[in-house]
C-alpha cells in the first residue's frame, strides 16, 4: 500500500544519478530496502538517524525513513522526496508521523514493493523532467504523418536534444526504412513483446539504431504486427524516462495498445490534408483519439480544396491549429530518400518543425 500526503515531486538530480538515503535501525526492513534497492540499481547510503555528515539529508534524491526511526529524525530539515516506509497495515497512527517528519508518502511493505522499485530506479538512473512526448496520427491514408514524425525528430535532434522516434504503426513499412537505416543493427519492437514491469531507459536507448543523431525504435521485416498493452506501457514509460524528447508515429486504427500510446503523450497533431473527403475521415479519427488524448491539434497540408484554408479546416474537426505544414519538394524526387525528411536544417519542412518545438518545450516549460 502507498499514499500520499503531500503532492509535490521529489527534487531531482539534474540528470544525474543519486544515492537513496535509509533511515532506519529495524534489521528485517534494511534487509528488504537494501533488497529493493539492489533490484533497482541503487547503492544506498544507510544511517540509523539523521545524518550528522552536513548536507546528506538534504541532497539525497530520495529518503527513506523506517516507521521505527521516524521519532529520530523529527527534527530534521523538511524537504521533498521523504517516504515513510513500515509494514503494520492497521497502524493508523503512521500517517501522523508521516505529518510531523514531511513525509511526501507512507509505503507499507510488501505491497508497495514495486512502487518503491520504481522510484528507487529512477534515481539510479538520474531522472528529471520526462521527455516531452508527441504522437503523429493522419486524418487519413498517405496523410504524410510518418514523414511529419520523422521530421520532427530529425529536427529535436540536429537542436540538440535527446530523441527517440517510435514506430508505434506495425503496418506502416517501417520508421527504419523512411530514414534509410533498414539494416542498422539494434533492437525492433519484437525483441520487447515479452516486456513486463520496468525497462531500464538507459538500457533501451543504447539497445536501439542510432540514425541521424537519433534512436529509433521501429519494427522489422518478421511476422509480428503486436505488441502486448503491457510491454508497450513499459518501453514508452521508459523512453521518456530519458528526458528530452519522444515522437511517436501512430495508427489510425486504436486498439489496446494504441490506448497505451495515446495515454502517455503530451500532445497530438493530426495531419489531414486540406480536401473535404479527408477532413471527413480526420473527424473520425479526431473523435477516437480524442477519448484518450486531451492536447490534440491539426496540422494542415496543402494544396488546398475548394473553399478551404488551414482555418477553415481546423473549424471543421473543432481542433487548435498547429500549422501548415509545407511541402518538401526535395522528397518528391525520385532520389529525395537519400535524405531523412527535414534533413535540410533550411528547409521549409524543418522550418516548420523548429518553430513547433520551439512553442510546445515554452508551452509545457521545458524550454
Amino acid at each position: 500500500m502507498t499514499g500520499a500526503v503531500a503532492h509535490e515531486p521529489p527534487p531531482t538530480t539534474g540528470g544525474r544519478p543519486g544515492k537513496p538515503l535509509i533511515v532506519t535501525e529495524d534489521p528485517d526492513l534494511l534487509d528488504d530496502l537494501l533488497r529493493l534497492c539492489a533490484a533497482a540499481g541503487a547503492t544506498p547510503e544507510v544511517h540509523h538517524s539523521t545524518p550528522e555528515r552536513r548536507g546528506s539529508w538534504e541532497s539525497a534524491p530520495l529518503v527513506l525513513v523506517g516507521d521505527d526511526a521516524a521519532h529520530r529524525v523529527r527534527g530534521a530539515a523538511r524537504r521533498r522526496g521523504v517516504v515513510l516506509v513500515g509494514r503494520d497495515q492497521d497502524d493508523s497512527g503512521v500517517w501522523q508521523r508521516a505529518v510531523e517528519i514531511g513525509a511526501d508518502h507512507v509505503l507499507m511493505l510488501p505491497d508497495g514493493e514495486q512502487w518503491l522499485v520504481d522510484r528507487i530506479a529512477d534515481v539510479a538512473e538520474g531522472i528529471s523532467r520526462p521527455a516531452l512526448t508527441v504522437g503523429v496520427i493522419g486524418g487519413r491514408g498517405g496523410a504524410g504523418a510518418s514523414t511529419l514524425a520523422c521530421a520532427l525528430a530529425v529536427t529535436s535532434a540536429r537542436e540538440g536534444l535527446r530523441t527517440l522516434l517510435v514506430d508505434a504503426d506495425p503496418l506502416g513499412g517501417g520508421l527504419d526504412v523512411l530514414l534509410g537505416g533498414e539494416s542498422a543493427e539494434g533492437l525492433r519492437w519484437p525483441a520487447f513483446a515479452a516486456s513486463r514491469g520496468r525497462v531500464g531507459g538507459g538500457a533501451l536507448e543504447e539497445s536501439l539504431p542510432r540514425l541521424h543523431s537519433l534512436r529509433v525504435l521501429s519494427w522489422d521485416r518478421g511476422d509480428c504486427v503486436a505488441i502486448a498493452p503491457q510491454a508497450v506501457r513499459a518501453v514508452l514509460a521508459a523512453a521518456r524516462r530519458r528526458g528530452g524528447t519522444v515522437v511517436v508515429d501512430l495508427p489510425r486504427r486504436i486498439d489496446d495498445s494504441g490506448a497505451e500510446v495515446l495515454a502517455q503523450l503530451d500532445l497530438g497533431l493530426l495531419v489531414v490534408p486540406a480536401e473535404l473527403r479527408a477532413v471527413a475521415a480526420a473527424g473520425r479519427v479526431a473523435s477516437a483519439v480524442g477519448m484518450v488524448l486531451r492536447d490534440l491539434r491539426v496540422a494542415v497540408r496543402g494544396p488546398y480544396g475548394p473553399g478551404l484554408d488551414d482555418g477553415e479546416v481546423s473549424r471543421l474537426l473543432g481542433l487548435p491549429l498547429a500549422g501548415e505544414v509545407p511541402v518538401e519538394t526535395s522528397l518528391l524526387h525520385p532520389d529525395g530518400g537519400k535524405a531523412p525528411p527535414g534533413a535540410t536544417a533550411r528547409g521549409p519542412l524543418a522550418r516548420f518543425c523548429k518553430e513547433f518545438w520551439e512553442r510546445a518545450l515554452t508551452e509545457t516549460g521545458r524550454s
